[in-house]
């Protein structure tokens, strides 16, 4: 038969058995010194009636070894945007001048995609691009010719549009 019982410290509960009831050993949890209590009086006679189990409570979780071990967390609150932790080398002024440190990147714009309502809005769509990318960060612009297949008239249909090639 084990003695249950709570360290008096850190109040883990523990189980040990009978046989080494008042001897002393040192917690596992917190690793101070304690003494194990004398254990539950065994006695002879009639056993008492058996209780059903209480049901499942938040309180009888709450009082479980379980739930005994308790955690200091605390989640940052801030008014402002956190500090940052680990900041990149800046590039030197000569690269950022000369754009050196942006990738190169591709971007591809169809005629057919541009047509709205009947309404061919090619020529605003890259002029439009082109003023987000600025002259700066422009590398080329290529035309292209490609075959796409129609579904509305079940034909095989030939389009244009152009390829840009940019720093971004």
């Amino acid at each position: 038969m084990d003695i249950v019982f709570n360290c008096p410290n850190c109040e883990q509960e523990l189980a040990v058995d009978q046989s080494g009831a008042g001897s002393q050993i040192d917690c596992p949890a917190c690793s101070e010194s304690i003494t194990i209590p004398a254990g539950n009086k065994v006695t002879t006679g009639p056993l008492p009636p058996v209780t059903p189990p209480a049901p499942v409570t938040a309180s009888s979780i709450t009082s479980s070894a379980a739930a005994k071990v308790e955690r200091h967390l605390k989640v940052p609150v801030r008014d402002k945007p956190g500090e940052v932790l680990i900041d990149k080398p800046k590039p030197p002024l000569e690269i950022v001048q000369k754009g050196a440190g942006k990738r190169l990147r591709i971007h591809t714009i169809r005629r057919a995609q541009c047509v709205e309502s009947g309404h061919d809005h090619f020529d605003e769509r890259v002029t439009e691009f082109l003023n987000q990318v600025t002259e700066t960060n422009l590398i080329g612009i290529h035309t292209i010719n490609y075959e796409q297949f129609d579904v509305g008239t079940q034909k095989i249909m030939t389009d244009y549009g152009v390829l840009i090639v940019f720093r971004g």
